[in-house]
């Protein structure tokens, strides 16, 4: 059996129960998605994202709602060898990733070269948005879980005093799309377990 099977087969077995069940379970509590919705599912490389985007494909292969996906990877300026693990993972996993290529690390470091991790930030967020909008998508996935809410939420605590963290949905109204957190019940440790295995 392919390797790729093998996963697909293991999401929805395996762990059904800390990875499956939670992520229809946020998708129906959330109305995350719904008919012939056009998501961005975007891939950064790491677990999370890849999780969610194998866990979107077979919500699209088994699932009621005709809906469809674009697996795509925001390249802010890897180095050549990141980006091949990342389209390897991509091919192993059955994953048919769009890349785009950016030089947003550059221009981040050209314009605040003592922190540029903030204005980096601010950048791939108006690219993502902007390659939805290309792309005809009215929703953007991202791979967030729930460890990833409490670490916002008490960054925000302890560093800026206020109160806040993202929603599993939130709407933009200035750029008319929707960001979507599906993994917004899966623990980091389950996640972790599940793509380890």
């Amino acid at each position: 059996m392919e390797r790729y099977r093998e996963i697909e087969r293991s999401i929805i077995k395996k762990y059904r129960k800390e990875i499956w069940s939670k992520f229809i379970k946020a998708i129906k509590d959330y109305e995350l998605i719904q008919e012939n919705d056009h998501i961005m599912v975007c891939i950064s490389g790491g677990k999370d994202s890849f999780l969610l985007a194998k866990l979107i494909q077979e919500l699209k292969r088994h699932g009621q709602i005709p809906f469809e996906a674009h697996f795509v990877v925001m390249d802010p300026g890897y180095t050549e060898k990141n980006r091949e693990y990342i389209e390897n993972n991509a091919k192993l996993m059955n994953i048919p990733v769009e890349v785009f290529k950016t030089d947003i690390f550059e221009v981040a470091n050209s314009l605040n070269p003592e922190n540029p991790c903030y204005m980096c930030a601010r950048m791939r967020r108006g690219m993502l948005h902007e390659t939805a909008k290309e792309l005809g998508c009215n929703k953007i996935a991202l791979g967030h879980h729930l460890d990833d809410a409490a670490e916002t939420f008490m960054m925000n605590l302890l560093l800026e005093s206020r109160v806040g963290c993202f929603a599993p949905v939130t709407y933009l109204s200035r750029r008319d799309i929707t960001m979507i957190r599906p993994l917004i019940y899966a623990r980091e440790h389950e996640v972790e377990v599940a793509v380890e295995r």
